[in-house]
């Protein structure tokens, strides 16, 4: 039997789908949950964003959960995914189309293997420019749709684990386990400059934060529409 105390507090976890945006997520849980327990309103909110062209795991917390969100942001992130060898764009991912190609004719399955193993460890990362970091208050991704240069300070992160999974050029696939705040975007851009070439991600996946795994997660459309089983109680309680 279903049993969510959704006042008292959740942690939900989905898979979040291709194209949506983690707000839309949380919007679309929060909205049903409110009308189905029949309150004005109740506290939702996701423990780490995904980029709308990614999917997987994205944790969500409601009610006195909402508390726990920061720790839960804290813990250590695994994806998988593609990048794209010889190519660029300037968002590092599909999101804006190519702007540069470059060279791969001199890049042997060795050295993607050995730089992978090179990009481990604790280092300095420069966020992407098509990024929600804020300068003077305003998102990074705003200067950079209106075409202003910005400088986005390096920030420290840790990549525990770069597996690569598939390599058939130009693409190649991977594992990467990282710390909080770690850009997957940002490590394509200097795996392609490591390579003495460029790349980008053409597909992402977060498949663990944390004990958390998405083999765990609801899709959100599956849920909420099993909500219409759920009758709650007078505490809030879905039972």
């Amino acid at each position: 039997m279903i049993n969510y105390n959704f006042i008292e507090g959740e942690i939900l976890l989905f898979d979040k789908p291709y194209r949506w945006t983690s707000f839309d997520v949380v919007g679309k849980v929060r909205n049903y949950i409110r009308r189905y327990l029949g309150v004005k309103s109740i506290k939702v909110g996701h423990a780490g964003t995904l980029d709308p062209l990614a999917t997987g795991l994205l944790i969500v917390c409601t009610g006195k959960a909402t508390k726990q969100i920061e720790t839960l942001q804290a813990s250590d992130k695994e994806y998988t995914g593609t990048f794209v060898l010889g190519v660029t764009t300037p968002s590092f991912d599909l999101e804006k189309e190519a702007d540069a190609s470059w060279p791969t004719e001199h890049i042997t399955e060795q050295a993607i293997c050995q730089t992978a193993f090179s990009m481990t460890g604790a280092q300095m990362q420069a966020p992407p420019v098509f990024s929600a970091v804020k300068i003077d208050g305003k998102r990074a991704y705003d200067y950079a749709r209106d075409n202003q240069d910005v400088i986005i300070a390096s920030k420290p992160i840790v990549i525990s684990e770069f597996e690569i999974t598939r390599i058939v050029m130009p693409e190649v696939g991977f594992r990467i386990v990282c710390s909080k705040g770690t850009y997957i975007r940002g490590v394509a851009r200097d795996f392609g400059r490591a390579l003495g070439s460029g790349a980008y991600m053409s597909e992402l996946r977060r498949t663990r934060s944390g004990e958390f795994r998405v083999s765990e997660a609801f899709d959100p459309e599956v849920f909420c529409r099993n909500l219409k089983d759920i009758t709650p109680d007078r505490s809030g309680k879905a039972i």
